[in-house]
C-alpha cells in the first residue's frame, strides 16, 4: 500500500510532521523517562531511541505513512510522536495498521493526544483508505485508554491476545 504522504498534518494546536535531526535529542530524552515508559518494556539508550527513528523513517518510505513528529507551535519544537505503523508481531489480528502516539510527561493532560489522534484516524481512513485501525496498550494504561475511547475506539475482549495484558481497540470507516 504505497499513498502520498504528506510532509505534515496540521490541527488546531500541531503540527505533525516528519522528523527532523534536531528531534533525536528530545526524543532519546522522552524514551528514557521512566514516566513515559510505564507501561513499555524498558526504557531505551540513546543509539536504541535514535534507531528507533531510522525504522519510523524506514516504514514512511516502505508504506507511505508512519509514526510523525510532534510540535506545539509556540509551546514545544518537539512534544513527541502520533502516527501510523503496522505492528511487527503476529497476532490474531494481524497484518494491521496501529494508531500509536508517545508524548513527553509535560504534554500529557492537555488533549494533544486526543487531537492529533483524530486527525490520524481521518488521514489513515481518508487518504490511505483503510478499512479499520488498532490500537494496543495494556489494561493499566488508562491514559491511552481514555483517548481511545475519545477518539471512537471499540475494546472487544476477544479481540485481546498473548501475553494476556495486552488489549487491542480497532475503530473502523464509517460507511457514509
Amino acid at each position: 500500500m504505497n499513498v502520498t504522504v504528506p510532509r505534515e498534518i496540521s490541527t488546531d494546536r500541531l503540527r505533525l510532521r516528519r522528523w527532523l535531526p534536531e528531534d533525536l535529542v528530545s526524543f532519546a530524552a522522552l524514551n528514557a523517562d521512566p514516566r513515559v515508559n510505564e507501561y513499555l518494556p524498558t526504557v531505551l539508550s540513546r543509539e536504541q531511541s535514535d534507531a528507533k527513528v531510522a525504522q519510523i523513517e524506514a516504514h514512511f518510505d516502505q508504506h507511505g505513512f508512519g509514526l510523525w513528529a510532534v510540535e506545539i507551535p509556540g509551546v514545544a519544537p518537539f512534544a513527541g510522536f502520533l502516527g501510523l505503523s503496522t505492528p511487527r508481531f503476529e497476532a490474531h489480528f494481524t497484518p494491521s495498521v496501529e494508531i500509536g502516539w508517545r508524548l513527553s510527561a509535560e504534554h500529557w493532560g492537555h488533549g494533544y493526544a486526543t487531537e492529533g489522534a483524530r486527525a490520524v484516524l481521518a488521514f489513515g481512513f481518508d487518504v490511505v483508505l483503510l478499512e479499520e485501525i488498532v490500537s494496543i496498550t495494556v489494561p493499566a494504561n488508562v491514559r491511552s485508554r481514555r483517548v481511545m475511547e475519545k477518539i471512537g475506539m471499540t475494546h472487544n475482549p476477544a479481540d485481546d491476545f498473548d501475553p494476556i495484558s495486552f488489549m487491542k481497540t480497532s475503530a473502523k470507516r464509517s460507511s457514509s
